[in-house]
């Protein structure tokens, strides 16, 4: 129906095409990260569904962001008009709910084909049949997902571990996945890394700088290779990497793909010991700011709650007869580790129970492409090999949604690019995905429907405050709840202060 690759190619051909050159990281000196929702129609029935005729299935790129930035919790505002995270993924999602308004917009208003069809209950929609959707991020999302096993194999050339070591450990080794980011600098012996390296490891200089060669992400593994408490949140990196060093027959585990996002308040944190020690896996994290702590959860956490919740959020839930869930995410060409993603977006949640009728723990389908995102730190350090000065993440974040009024959105520090501090606060300096502007969008939406075709939970009291209309969407605040409860009970909440914006 779909490969992997074939989503990768359609975002990275979008992002070439349709998005502009501003915004975009600056040529051999920036790197930016790319995420995007694909929405892919298959026909419910297809008579002639053989071998040599495979079902036809379309297509369709209907949101795109980059970004790495987050603003710390001291620039946050109260009116709702600034973008506190603006991580590819984030800005994807948030293009998609720009576009789920849009298409509700169509089906409430019967002028064109919507991707919603009535539901069974009185202003309410679901998503046609034939239609789901696929996210597409170029790198693995920051958080626990990107805590991955780094490996040092002894009497090897410098190649990754094959993706089906473990159904075949003899297999060749492929060329799929990239080296660390850190191979070129280790392979100097007088590098500060290889230094670090020796000083952790122990280790004489030069196997240092041959299994600093040799280390990859190792890839997709059968899931009954590791021990079901692999996934706890109590076992450290060591833990995982002891029982991989074991599935590997003797490969050894030297150190983990580190993530910046710290530990939350409340949780255990990271032992910070050398080597695979240094992180514990499972554990909710924040994403890091410049000095000014930030408030905005990982990216492997927010996936994994719009695993349970959906992408829709709690605004939208209120037009819509079940949460709109994403069946599968694809991963560009990076360092990986399939039980990684899976512990990360689903095993954490996978024992919540009681969730209102329509949530529930999604069974994701997790991808990984061999394509390469020519925009990625990855690709940019292998351009410049030989070119000075420092590499640094792109300061300016793209949002794109398939809607026909200004589809395009660029921001830099949570406000449109050019923003200056006396802009602030007008209308003009306000991103089109902010949260004052999705409101906007949803009481456009409202108003556009006559009061006796609103649906119940929007007429049971007056709402006036973006707060409160969050708030009356009581199914999604149940199941919330709940999983706050269950798995996630120590993750930051932005106090009920910064929701009442009108």
């Amino acid at each position: 129906m779909w490969t992997a690759n074939e989503i990768a190619q359609l975002c990275y051909e979008h992002y070439g095409i349709r998005l502009p050159k501003q915004g975009k990281p600056e040529p051999n000196r920036e790197w930016t990260l790319l995420a995007a929702v694909v929405k892919i129609q298959s026909p419910v029935v297809q008579a002639c569904n053989t071998p040599d005729k495979p079902v036809q299935v379309t297509k369709e790129v209907v949101s795109m962001g980059t970004g790495t930035k987050c603003i710390g919790q001291s620039k946050m505002r109260k009116s709702g008009d600034i973008l506190n995270d603006s991580h590819a993924e984030v800005i994807a999602r948030r293009s998609f709910q720009r576009y789920l308004l849009h298409q509700l917009q169509l089906a409430a208003t019967l002028k064109e084909d919507s991707i919603f069809v009535p539901g069974t209950q009185r202003g309410l929609w679901k998503l046609k049949s034939d239609l789901f959707f696929v996210f597409f991020s170029s790198h693995t999302p920051c958080g626990d997902a990107s805590i991955i096993p780094m490996l040092e194999f002894e009497d090897q050339p410098c190649c990754p571990v094959s993706r089906d070591w473990a159904n075949n450990p003899s297999v060749e080794a492929s060329s799929n996945l990239e080296a660390p980011e850190n191979k070129k600098k280790c392979e100097d012996l007088d590098s500060p890394v290889t230094k670090k390296m020796r000083r952790e490891l122990g280790t004489p200089a030069r196997e240092v700088a041959n299994g600093a060669a040799d280390h990859q992400s190792f890839g997709k593994q059968e899931s009954g290779q590791i021990p079901p408490d692999v996934s706890s949140s109590n076992l450290t990196v060591e833990g995982l990497a002891s029982v991989t060093r074991i599935a590997l027959g003797g490969a050894k585990v030297v150190d983990v793909h580190r993530t910046g996002a710290k530990c939350v308040p409340g949780e255990a944190g990271d032992s910070g010991q050398p080597g695979a020690a240094y992180h514990r896996v499972g554990l909710l994290r924040v994403k890091p700011g410049r000095g000014d702590r930030t408030r905005s959860m990982s990216c492997s956490d927010k996936v994994a709650r719009w695993n349970v919740l959906g992408c829709q959020g709690a605004l939208l839930t209120h037009f819509l007869e079940e949460p709109i869930y994403l069946t599968a995410i694809v991963i560009g060409k990076c360092p990986y580790s399939q039980e990684a993603m899976q512990r990360a977006l689903i095993e954490r949640c996978q024992n919540v129970s009681t969730l209102p009728k329509g949530f529930g723990v999604q069974e994701l389908k997790i991808q990984q492409s061999d394509l390469l995102f020519e925009h990625s730190r990855c690709a940019i350090q292998a351009k410049r090999a030989d070119s000075s000065g420092r590499l640094v993440p792109c300061g300016a974040a793209i949002s794109w949604s398939a809607v026909p009024e200004q589809p395009l959105d660029v921001t830099a520090n949570g406000f449109p690019q050019g923003t200056t501090k006396k802009g602030i606060g007008n209308l003009q300096a306000r991103s089109r995905i902010s949260k004052v502007e999705l409101f906007r969008s949803f009481q456009k939406l409202l108003s556009s429907i006559t009061e006796d075709q609103w649906p119940d939970s929007l007429r049971v009291q007056k709402l006036v405050t973006y707060q409160e209309y969050k708030e009356a969407a009581s199914a999604y605040q149940e199941a919330w709840s709940t999983l706050r409860k269950q798995a996630f009970a120590s993750w930051i909440r932005n106090p009920p202060d910064y929701h009442q914006f009108k």
